[in-house]
């Protein structure tokens, strides 16, 4: 059971919210680590990849959003990370995130040259 739709790839665990660094300062901003649960599914009307799902409650988090941070990068340990869109908290704490294109998790790779025939 997802908890999502049927036939989208999901991923439960850790990710790191990376929050927009100072413009002072060089670098990704901070870096907070909460858990998550993300899915996504490919879009065959608009033709992109688009992915949501929850962050846990974080402290720090709600503070950048309250400080009126909106975007954020979501990376797993895996390596993949993609850009969301963070949320009002929900009842626990945590933020509904989502975005559009490449996911901060891995997906199948399709072969849209493949014929079915």
């Amino acid at each position: 059971m997802s908890g999502f739709d049927d036939g989208e790839e999901e991923y439960r665990g850790t990710v790191t919210v990376v929050l927009p660094g100072d413009d002072s300062v060089e670098g990704p901003g901070e870096q907070v680590e909460v858990r998550a649960h993300l899915a996504g599914n490919f879009s065959p009307l608009t033709g992109d990849y688009r992915w949501r799902g929850r962050l846990s409650s974080s402290t720090r988090v709600s503070a950048a959003f309250r400080e009126g941070v909106r975007t954020v990068v979501v990376r797993t340990p895996e390596g993949f990370e993609g850009t969301g869109i963070l949320e009002e908290p929900n009842l626990w704490g945590g933020h509904p995130v989502s975005g559009t294109g490449s996911p901060p998790f891995a997906v199948p790779l399709v072969d849209i040259d493949e014929s079915g025939d």
